[in-house]
């Protein structure tokens, strides 16, 4: 699919670092999205991603348009997604860049769907994806996934992201 040429930054837009310290208060669930190119696994930790449908299970997650797991996702079509679990903050930091690419899948405990995609086992819900839908916006590539696989652990919690800090919903 063609990118779509960017809009021009309009003067009026809000400040930049206002947007930034206002979104930091949108308690999100950490994620990670990962992607296999040939014997070689990328990920990234993500708080931009949201249920789109039930029927066919649908998600949408956002990556950096740059990025090189933006490139293997467009090519291999495909996609898994992991809802992390609270106590995994190592993971979270390694896939948001804290450790280079290749030391990322160090942490946690990762096994393969059967469409070759890593999956982090102990993470409260992992999904194998394949992607139906994608367009650029805002610097990022929006990919649109349809579930094909789920595995759900109920009894863990998720791990949020609030203030630029890791919480829990155990308060709640």
């Amino acid at each position: 699919m063609m990118a779509q040429p960017k809009p021009p930054v309009d003067p009026e837009s809000a400040d930049a670092r206002d947007f930034r310290d206002a979104m930091a208060t949108l308690a999100a669930t950490v994620c990670v999205v990962t992607a296999r190119d040939g014997d070689r696994c990328l990920g990234r930790t993500v708080t931009a991603a949201l249920s789109l449908g039930v029927a066919p299970p649908t998600i949408l997650v956002s990556i950096a348009a740059t990025s090189e797991l933006a490139r293997v996702i467009h090519a291999t079509g495909g996609f898994s997604f992991a809802m992390l679990s609270e106590g995994l903050d190592d993971v979270a930091d390694a896939f948001a860049g804290k450790l280079p690419p290749e030391q990322r899948f160090f942490d946690g405990d990762w096994l393969d769907w059967p469409s070759g995609h890593p999956r982090l086992v102990d993470s409260v819900a992992s999904m194998d994806c394949t992607v139906t839908g994608q367009f650029e916006a805002g610097g990022h590539q929006l990919f649109i996934g349809q579930v094909r696989d789920i595995i759900r652990t109920p009894r863990r919690k998720p791990l949020l992201w609030y203030k630029r800090s890791y919480g829990s919903v155990s308060a709640l």
